[in-house]
């Protein structure tokens, strides 16, 4: 029998379906309505009159990975070398090739629960053993816990700070507690999910690039669908220290081989002046707009410090399952939402679900008023 038999489609599909099905104001799929910057639709177009639709170096176009170091330095102050970086089709793209390099039949891998969905099965695809370290109420770590976890076995570690679902964001204290859990296990690799790097709202994002300790055992994966808010095109990478990064490409090249030519070659050109703070002040003035309207509502909404989500509590409004509520919100008050049970492995219901507000100001205006109505 398939190891993958039984699956389905996700979550995400089902709801953006039942919100086309019933017409209601998607907030569920984690994507923007409002235009991307004209400058980079203009770079995207000029690399699309080029002659750069061939296949591409494997590891990324040399002037897109120079880019991206650059752009790092620039937000972090750390200096990663383009040798050590990789283009990727997606973020998601970019986890799977990690984690079927790093790890083999018979390892684990810390998972914290509640998790984006995609961290599980390719680690089921190799063979190893998900271990499961539920996040506490407010979804920041439980460090006793994950550490009792660890056995000889263990091999990888995942993490995501800015977090999706809830939108927590991490600060310093939560990395010296990674660096003293991993000091302890020196063969253990970290995977740290940062695509929601530049949406850090109450306070900075800290990336692991910015420990000396965890930047030579992490692999980081980003998005340039969410820093430049274009899901659609697929297209993120990550960067390792070059002993990581190996096998790494390793996977890569027979998994994908090269990333879309052009679009690399528009990227590339755009960074030199992009700016991420534009993209964190856009982000924050919706989930402010999106927060604010919600202040009458009976929906309880939790700590927001980062990502294009907004977790609610709903338990004052009805006893439901957080998949039936969000099944019945959709239909019955036409918004369409994420229930917080399907990141967790146990489906764990706090009666919370996530909404995306990297919408218009319009959008949100009409979604906030029938949530007001509840």
């Amino acid at each position: 029998m398939s190891i993958t038999k039984g699956l389905g489609p996700s979550i995400f599909s089902q709801m953006t379906q039942l919100a086309e099905e019933v017409g209601a104001i998607n907030l569920a799929q984690g994507f923007p309505n409002m235009p991307i910057d004209q400058k980079l639709k203009d770079c995207i177009a000029v690399a699309a009159q080029s002659e750069q639709h061939q296949y591409s170096p494997f590891q990324g176009i040399p002037e897109l990975r120079q880019q991206i170091s650059d752009l790092i330095f620039r937000s972090c102050g750390v200096r990663v070398s383009s040798s050590e970086i990789l283009v990727t089709t997606g973020a998601t793209q970019a986890i799977f090739t990690t984690v079927q390099a790093m790890v083999k039949s018979g390892d684990e891998v810390i998972l914290l629960d509640p998790c984006y969905d995609c961290y599980e099965l390719p680690a089921i695809l190799v063979g190893a053993k998900p271990v499961y370290a539920p996040l506490n109420e407010d979804y920041l770590p439980n460090w006793d816990l994950i550490e009792d976890l660890m056995t000889p076995r263990t091999r990888l570690i995942m993490i995501n700070s800015p977090h999706n679902p809830s939108g927590r964001v991490w600060q310093e204290k939560e990395y010296r507690a990674l660096e003293h859990l991993l000091i302890k296990y020196p063969e253990v690799v970290l995977l740290s999910d940062e695509v929601y790097e530049y949406l850090a709202f109450d306070h900075p994002h800290y990336s692991v690039r910015q420990s000396p300790i965890l930047k030579e055992r992490s692999v980081v994966v980003a998005s340039f669908g969410k820093s430049l808010q274009a899901t659609g095109w697929k297209i993120g990478y990550l960067s390792a220290p070059e002993r990581l990064l190996r096998n790494i490409l390793q996977v890569h090249q027979f998994l994908v081989f090269s990333v879309n030519s052009f679009l690399q070659k528009g990227i590339a050109n755009y960074l030199e002046e992009f700016n991420p703070r534009n993209v964190n002040d856009d982000c924050r003035m919706r989930r402010d707009f999106f927060t604010s309207a919600l202040q009458s509502s009976k929906l309880i909404l939790l700590p927001c410090e980062g990502t294009y989500f907004q977790t609610v509590d709903y338990s004052m409004v009805s006893s439901a399952k957080d998949v039936d509520f969000a099944r019945q919100l959709a239909r019955d008050v036409g918004v369409a939402s994420i229930p917080i049970s399907v990141f967790n492995h146990d489906f764990r219901d706090l009666k919370h679900l996530r909404f995306c507000f990297a919408k218009t100001e319009e959008t949100l205006s009409e979604a906030t008023q029938r949530l007001c109505t509840l």
